[in-house]
């Protein structure tokens, strides 16, 4: 079927179905005398009459109701497709690219997936476990999560939990041989469980403390090192030395007494987690609906 022969007959189907040149014309957004021209042409194409017209009513000839009860359905079957269509291209989908800690994809990222995945099935998620300041303009993620601190200032934040807390452990089993520490400078005395942060030129990460505005970071040393949070944990529950990790990931452990806190009145709060993304960034559907549900509310059953 040629367009012209589409076209033409979209607006035969609405003079059928309006009985009016004057309604099919306003519905069609076009004038009365382009409408009857278009039929007309029609009309000669065909070579046969499909509308009677008289002073007071338009009707279709019997060619012309022929044509419009078979054509007319099969129009209509191709708007709801193309409905149908739209409804798909409007429906959150895509794949999105996260960087985060081992950590925060278990207690932030993973918590909101729970609630949005189930109802939008063609939303898809990467999540890639990073601990350094990945750059995700470079290495094409949609986004990272990380401690507000650590967010470039020419980033969108958006804050998924609350303030966080360091806490130094260890196992019953280390401290029946060693002291606990009563100052940061006392862990230069102990075997501490290394972290390497790759983006930081493979550096050891130097652990950081502050009490009555005082700072003070502190490069341990040890015989294990790591480079993820869960590996630092483990070792610090067989009892192999000290570790650094936020206070929701060693809490429930401390409650059951397989680890020990000290240098607590050294670690105070600092900002929480956050969602940041490119401001030139232009959010999908699906960017958009994720990031709704990982903002931060003050949900308490939420840790970081």
């Amino acid at each position: 079927m040629k367009r012209d022969d589409a076209s033409d007959l979209l607006a035969f189907l609405a003079v059928a179905r309006e009985r009016s040149f004057t309604r099919a014309a306003a519905r069609l957004g076009m004038t009365q005398s382009a409408l009857s021209q278009i039929i007309r042409s029609l009309e000669e194409r065909m070579g046969v009459r499909l509308l009677n017209r008289t002073t007071r009513s338009v009707t279709p000839t019997q060619a012309g109701e022929r044509l419009f009860v078979n054509i007319g359905p099969k129009f209509d079957e191709m708007d709801l497709e193309l409905a149908a269509l739209s409804e798909l291209r409007e429906r959150p989908a895509g794949t999105i690219r996260i960087t985060a800690t081992e950590y925060a994809v278990q207690s932030i990222l993973m918590p909101a997936l729970g609630r949005i995945l189930p109802k939008y099935p063609d939303i898809k998620v990467e999540a890639f476990i990073d601990y350094g300041l990945t750059n995700i303009v470079a290495a094409q993620y949609d986004a990272g999560i990380r401690p507000g601190e650590m967010v470039a200032r020419d980033m969108i934040a958006v804050r998924v939990g609350p303030d966080l807390r360091m806490a130094v452990v260890g196992a019953p089993s280390y401290f029946e041989h060693h002291k606990k520490p009563r100052t940061p400078q006392d862990l230069t005395e102990h075997n501490c469980i290394n972290l390497r942060l790759p983006t930081h030129g493979g550096s050891l990460y130097a652990w950081e403390f502050e009490k009555n505005g005082r700072d003070i970071h502190v490069r341990v040393d040890g015989q294990l090192v790591f480079n993820g949070a869960g590996a630092l944990l483990d070792a610090a529950l067989m009892g192999f030395g000290l570790a650094y990790l936020t206070e929701a990931h060693v809490q429930p452990y401390i409650a059951q007494g397989r680890l020990v806190r000290v240098l607590s009145d050294w670690c105070g709060p600092f900002s929480g987690y956050h969602l940041y993304y490119p401001s030139r960034r232009q959010p999908s559907p699906a960017f958009s609906l994720l990031v709704d549900a990982l903002r931060y509310r003050g949900r308490s059953a939420l840790k970081a």
